[in-house]
Parts: C-alpha cells; structure tokens; sequence
C-alpha cells in the first residue's frame, strides 16, 4: 500500500490523538501511535484501531514516553516519520499543582526531547514538527488574546506549555525545523477524558436522566471559556504542517461561556431547568421542577490561582488556513449529553 506520509502523534491515546488518527487514516496517512506502557487498558479511545485490516498495515503502536529520551530517539529512527504532532502532555490543569515536576518533564522537557532527537538524527530538513499549544499559557491577560497577546502562565501546566511554546520557536529560529505551536483554546466532545470538567457535567446528566440522584461536585463556576469542538480544531493541526512557512496559530470559537453556562445547557438538553441559590461555598443548583439539589461547590476543586477568563481571536487562523469552526456552543453540549446517555444506556 502506498501511504501519502507518515505520521507520528505522541499521545495517540487521548482525545485529540485518537480524533487526529482517525483524520490522517483517511488521508491515506501511515500512522505511528506511541502510547505509555499501563497495566490497566488505556487504549478506548483507539480500539477501533487494533483490527486486522488497520493493525500493522496503516497503524503502528509503540510502546514510548515524553520522560524517555532514548526511546523517543529510537522511534524516530525507526519509522523516519514526515510529521511529528506532540499532543501527549499531563493536561490536567488542577493536577499540574499537585505534580508539578511530572508535568514540567513531560510538558516542558517533553518537547525539548523531541525536538533534539531531530537534531540528533539530522532530520532537520525532512520532519514537520507540531506542538500542542494551550490558551492556559495567556493566563489572566486582556481578552481577546490572539498570537500577539502577552503570556502569563497561572500554573505548572501553563508554564510548562510556554517553555514548550519558546523551545518550538527557538528550535525553527535556530536550526531552520518547521515546527510550529498550535494555541488551541478548549476544546471539547464526545472522548474527553471524565476528569475534565465538562464530561464531568455530560455525564452527571446522562445519570440523571437515567434516575440515578447523586450530586455533581464543581469548582468555580464563574470561570469563563472559550469551548471548541475537538473534531473541529483537530484539522487545524495538519493544516499548520502543510503551510509553505511555519508559523504559530490561535485555535478558537471566539466566543466564552461559563462552567455555569455549560452546567444550564446540559441539564436543558434533558429538559431540567437549574435553579441557583447561594453564595461561594455555598451556592447550590436545583431542579426548578423537583426541588432536588444536583449541584454543589467542593473547594477542591479550585486551583490555588485561577484563570478568570479565555476567550480567543482567531483571525489569522481563518485567513490564512482558510478555516473556521462549524459547531456552535449549543451543539457541543448537546452531542456530548447524547454520546454519554448512549453509553450509559448500553451499559445498564
């Protein structure tokens, strides 16, 4: 089988690099997966990858990690990949402040590995290099912020991103790779992993709908985001490398929404109206039709500094790469509530 490129996506098994895979594939792209080796199966999100017709002929696993330099080393000499899309990172936030080293030596250091292995190997001139970019690293900075905003990360997550950021650019300024940052704001749907606020909501619905009764946990609720979908945004990653020049792209909608916004449009899709009452601490969201509460505030789940507000201006993006998102905040919540009352509906 002739393959157009190959490719190799760090982080194949979450949500934006099993979207990628599944985008590259029909491209007739040749697919390179690392994935972190785990005692517990890790691969739902590709599943669909490891059948006989895809396993080994257009998709090919190898066990690696961002930590391991001369792991990373060997795959890239192996496979001799045209692209490199790095979307493997510890990305929870609120987790970066409880392991900051971790997620500076997969986030931070993780990135410099790799970009040095293409040096190392002189492949300077034959590997596109993207890097998944973050709106985190804008921290709390006036809005909106585009490619020409001032950067202040708020946490180990932000900052380790923006030394990834200046690597890239270092790297492209230095020894002429095309490597280019992808600032992509929030970006959500149907395989977001259940950590993560928003399918936290999409799947406290789905078991609501189905009558189980237990209360939804949140941090702020105040916090305002500028929320994308995944399948959306994924295909600015491959359109950065097939640009004539490298250069740095803000991914977003445009528009921002609050973790209570998105709470409101959930519960909506199954016909529940949130009332809210309280304050801080104590607010609370109520079914307006049966008095219940579904919603309280667990201090937890607050970072010791937060982010107020991302909201993003992609206008160079939709210039120059020709592209704009198609899926509206609206319709973002709704798939995902759907997706999660199908799952939960099969598994009942």
């Amino acid at each position: 089988m002739g393959f157009k490129k190959t490719a190799l996506i760090t982080g194949i098994t979450g949500q934006d690099g099993s979207i990628l895979a599944d985008f590259l594939l029909q491209k007739n792209y040749k697919i390179i997966g690392i994935k972190r080796r785990s005692s517990s199966f890790n691969t739902e999100r590709i599943n669909h990858l490891y059948n006989s017709k895809i396993l080994n002929k257009s998709y090919f696993p190898f066990y690696g990690d961002l930590t391991d330099t001369t792991n990373l080393i060997r795959i890239i000499q192996q496979t001799k990949p045209h692209e490199i899309y790095n979307l493997a990172a510890q990305s929870h936030v609120r987790t970066s402040f409880e392991t900051p080293e971790y997620t500076a030596n997969a986030d931070a250091l993780g990135t410099l590995r790799l970009l040095e292995a293409i040096r190392i190997l002189k492949l300077e001139k034959k590997i596109k290099f993207y890097q998944a970019s973050t709106s985190e690293i804008f921290g709390n900075t006036k809005i909106p912020q585009n490619e020409r905003t001032p950067f202040a990360p708020t946490s180990p997550y932000a900052i380790s991103k923006l030394f990834s950021y200046w690597t890239v650019i270092n790297y492209r300024k230095a020894y002429n790779i095309f490597a280019v940052n992808g600032i992509l704001f929030n970006h959500e749907g149907e395989r977001r992993g259940a950590t993560f606020v928003t399918r936290k909501i999409t799947r406290a619905v789905a078991n609501y709908f189905y009558g189980n009764k237990q209360i939804l946990y949140l941090g702020n609720l105040n916090a305002r985001r500028d929320w994308g979908y995944a399948n959306d945004y994924v295909k600015t990653m491959w359109l950065m490398l097939q640009q004539k020049k490298p250069s740095d792209y803000v991914i977003s909608t445009g528009v921002s929404k609050s973790v209570k916004d998105f709470v409101n449009e959930a519960y909506n899709c199954i016909g529940v109206k949130i009332i809210w009452k309280g304050k801080g601490l104590g607010e609370v969201g109520i079914d307006q039709k049966t008095k219940k509460i579904l919603i309280k505030i667990d201090k937890y789940y607050f970072r010791p500094t937060e982010v107020h507000e991302l909201r993003g201006d992609s206008s160079k993006a939709r210039k120059e790469l020709k592209w704009k998102p198609k899926t509206s905040f609206k319709m973002l919540v709704k798939s995902m509530v759907e997706k999660d009352i199908q799952k939960l509906g099969n598994s009942i």
